[in-house]
């Protein structure tokens, strides 16, 4: 299987030598790597125009387009160049050698199978910072198996979606539903385009030997208040375009409490004013977003009965006992 790796870089050249210097590694005999810095502006583009491997290309953005953005232009490119796939790939992780080996290999295995995700431990190799994508009956996403132990890691299966973070895409998913949807700009992305691929029929597959470290919200963390920002505008986007009719109206209810909940959480955070704002920017969207919604619900080809099959029929648990606590409640 050809495979092309996108990487994206914005401000943090250091992590992406580190990323590349593990992709010069890979087992994997049929691959090359598009390299985007996304309009850094600093050091990036001298210190990384030093990298010379033979597989590398190097594509420069004059505008930081966000992630959605930026790896919309790598996949772009993979499938002009006839790839057979596209795995995206964070400059802050760190892959093992067989990594991109073991994902085109279940991918190769599973013609139903449209996207494969890797299991992303932290830096320590210790905890699982995801083991792939889940979306709850409330309407919110969450990392699978986030914070347990490596030893606790789910063994390999279907799974709701993919992480954007670390996951090889058949090319022609993108080819049949579209990129990423550059209105989310950055954040829960990923989560969109797996409910994309699972409505018109693609299923999405986890590979526990196929292994990443991530250095969590490396990039994300130099911006203060981006993620809650991005977060409160986003997950309205991705439950009015992809929810389906009739289970959106039961789940309209419990997505609109916790949404909220979650917003009243970040008052003793500091956060409130980055979640108010992304809750007004969603707003904004919501016209685009039912239209995309239409597009999308006219596509689909698979049962109510089957996507119920995918969710989480429960609390995010996690989440809401933050906001309890929070709250004062326990």
């Amino acid at each position: 299987m050809r495979a092309a790796v996108v990487i994206l870089n914005y401000k943090g050249w250091q992590d992406t030598k580190k990323c590349l210097a593990a992709m010069k590694k890979q087992t994997h005999e049929d691959f090359e790597i598009y390299l985007i810095d996304n309009g850094s502006g600093d050091d990036s583009v001298k210190e990384l125009s030093k990298i010379k491997i033979k597989n590398l290309h190097f594509h420069q953005e004059p505008n930081n387009t966000g992630f959605t953005g930026g790896v919309n232009i790598g996949i772009r490119w993979a499938i002009e160049q006839g790839f057979d796939a596209v795995a995206l790939l964070n400059n802050d992780a760190a892959p093992e050698p067989d990594w991109l080996k073991n994902l085109a290999g279940a991918l190769e295995q599973k013609p139903e199978v449209g996207a494969v995700t890797s299991l992303m431990l932290d830096t320590t190799g210790k905890f699982i910072d995801d083991a792939g994508d889940e979306y709850s009956t409330w309407g919110i996403p969450a990392l699978r198996a986030e914070h347990l132990p490596k030893d606790q890691a789910p063994d390999s299966g279907l799974l709701f979606g993919a992480t954007g973070g670390a996951t090889l895409y058949r090319t022609k998913v993108f080819q049949q539903i579209g990129f990423f949807d550059e209105d989310f700009f950055a954040y829960n992305e990923d989560v969109d385009i797996s409910w994309r691929m699972q409505l018109v029929g693609w299923k999405v597959w986890y590979e526990k030997t196929a292994v990443v470290f991530h250095k969590h919200s490396a990039t994300s963390s130099k911006i203060p208040g981006f993620t809650i920002n991005q977060v409160f505008k986003n997950l309205p986007q991705v439950f009015w375009k992809n929810v389906p009719f009739p289970m959106i109206i039961p789940m309209w209810f419990k997505f609109t409490l916790i949404y909220f909940m979650f917003m009243v959480y970040q008052i003793p955070k500091g956060g409130f004013k980055f979640a108010v704002k992304g809750f007004i920017q969603s707003i904004g969207l919501w016209p685009k977003s039912l239209a995309k919604r239409r597009r999308i619900q006219k596509t689909k080809t698979v049962s109510n009965t089957y996507i119920k099959s995918l969710l989480y029929h429960g609390l995010p648990l996690k989440q809401v006992n933050r906001i309890k606590k929070a709250l004062g409640f326990q």
